[in-house]
């Protein structure tokens, strides 16, 4: 216990070579989530820590991103780790996962923010100390390759996650509206919105287009975010536990037979059948014109999802798109697939 007492003490100290260790959480896929916590409210003037724990970001969009954040009101904090590339990586998994714990132990860090997506988040996800997590709760957020991060921390320790804007995609006005009422407000009710197309070229892009894929409606806690993420922590000790879930998806630059190939094993996980909802954003690059050796994206969609029974709908404001809701993992809310509404039924904060 010593020991484990020596470890804490200089993680809090904000050492860089002790940062990482195997912890005592149980390594077996669907394991029970923790209690819940939720992270305390964001405030203006308040220092959001910038990681970048998949692909690398270079100085000038690491700039853009800062200037952004202080626009909104925010201090920001980052160390030399976020600019050393190492291939397609912002740097080594060891040093990206020390930056990530680096900033839950910081206790001038208010909330951590990843300035981008890119794989590498589930190489990280062993060398994370999640017991040190969950006494340090504090806001992470992103999307993308994100997904694993939140997702898992959220199922290891019950800290609230957020599937939101990352960095360079932050500078705009819908995504920061809900950014700033979700994490700063926390209100115990808010509807979810979606974003009035304006552009005559969004608003014809299939993508784009909203349905109900099967009618009805759910109630439970939101979890998911990317579609190749969800499906990549499957038979893994990361996997998701869909029981009692209202499940987001999104996707990006995927043809239609491999999003029919990732629905037909997400379709297949044990626990999908017992979800309460599945909410699909925005497959942005991921449709195709209709041939007669293809299928659409609505197509592949509707054929894959509407025999699970499950009320579902495609094209909420998440994804690969600019304009980006702010999900909060584990936070319970309503979902009307009929009417194509969800709306938030607790505060994500404290």
């Amino acid at each position: 216990m010593s020991k484990r007492r020596n470890f804490l003490k200089s993680v809090a100290a904000l050492g860089t070579t002790t940062l990482l260790h195997q912890t005592g959480w149980s390594s077996s896929p669907l394991s029970q989530v923790a209690s819940r916590i939720k992270p305390p409210k964001l405030k203006k003037g308040a220092t959001i820590g910038l990681v970048a724990p998949g692909y690398s970001i270079d100085q000038e969009k690491l700039y853009l991103v800062v200037e952004t954040l202080q626009k909104m009101g925010f201090k920001t904090h980052h160390t030399d780790r976020i600019l050393d590339n190492r291939g397609y990586f912002s740097n080594t998994d060891e040093e990206r996962a020390k930056d990530v714990m680096e900033m839950f132990s910081n206790p001038q860090v208010n909330a951590i923010l990843c300035v981008r997506g890119g794989y590498g988040c589930t190489r990280l996800l062993p060398l994370l100390d999640y017991e040190l997590i969950q006494q340090n709760p504090k806001p992470l957020i992103g999307f993308s390759d994100v997904t694993a991060l939140i997702n898992t921390i959220y199922q290891k320790t019950g800290l609230v996650g957020f599937h939101g804007p990352v960095g360079i995609t932050i500078d705009n006005e819908y995504s920061q509206a809900y950014f700033k009422r979700i994490l700063m407000e926390g209100p115990e009710i808010l509807p979810m919105k979606n974003v009035i197309l304006t552009d005559p070229e969004d608003y014809m892009d299939s993508e784009y287009h909203r349905y109900t894929i099967t009618y009805g409606e759910g109630q439970g806690e939101l979890v998911g975010g990317n579609l190749s993420l969800v499906t990549a922590m499957m038979g893994t000790p990361y996997e998701i536990d869909f029981t009692d879930k209202l499940v987001f998806l999104e996707e990006v630059e995927e043809p239609p037979y491999r999003i029919d190939r990732m629905l037909t094993q997400f379709s297949e996980s044990a626990t999908l059948p017992n979800a309460k909802g599945i909410i699909l954003g925005v497959f942005k690059g991921c449709d195709r014109l209709k041939m007669s050796d293809n299928f659409t994206l609505k197509e592949v969609i509707t054929d894959r999802l509407a025999p699970l029974g499950i009320p579902a709908m495609y094209g909420m404001s998440f994804g690969h798109v600019p304009n980006n809701l702010t999900l909060p993992i584990g936070i319970n809310a309503h979902f009307n697939a009929t009417k194509k509404q969800l709306r938030l039924l607790e505060a994500a904060v404290m």
